[in-house]
């Protein structure tokens, strides 16, 4: 689930978006390790490793194997949107069959076109910004 509210995503989609912004948040030219990624984001290893193989094919990152190896991302992070991850996980919403499109489908629609105007502007350079300046207002300052 993305957020509290109605719009559920898959846990496989919510990792990859965590995966996905933690390799923009370490701003590394370096390679990092999926271990170190399961870890900080809290995502099981084996998962992980799916979904790292699945964003890579998909052209959003980039490996390397070896004692050194690990993700990188392929794109800068501000030329990744959040809708581009997500529909390289979720795919789209299949077509109904055929039929006439009844008031539901085009409640749907509103809604699809609602999300995509949020997360097709956002980017995870953008993501990585925000992330880091929430953080900021929580560290303790211990000056007198």
């Amino acid at each position: 689930m993305l957020g509290p509210g109605l719009i559920n995503v898959s846990v496989k989609c919510e990792y990859a978006l965590r995966a996905v912004l933690d390799l923009a948040l370490a701003a590394s030219t370096e390679p990092i390790r999926i271990a170190d990624i399961a870890s900080r984001r809290k995502i099981p290893q084996k998962f992980l490793e799916t979904i790292l193989s699945d964003l890579r094919k998909q052209g959003f990152l980039e490996s390397r194997r070896g004692a050194e190896g690990g993700y990188l991302l392929a794109r800068p992070a501000e030329s990744i949107t959040v809708g581009e991850v997500v529909r390289a996980v979720e795919g789209g919403r299949g077509a109904n069959g055929g039929e006439e499109p009844g008031p539901i489908e085009f409640l749907w629609n509103e809604v699809d076109a609602a999300i995509a105007a949020v997360i097709d502007h956002k980017t995870i350079a953008e993501l990585a910004r925000e992330w880091r300046e929430r953080q900021a207002r929580f560290v303790p300052n211990w000056e007198i």
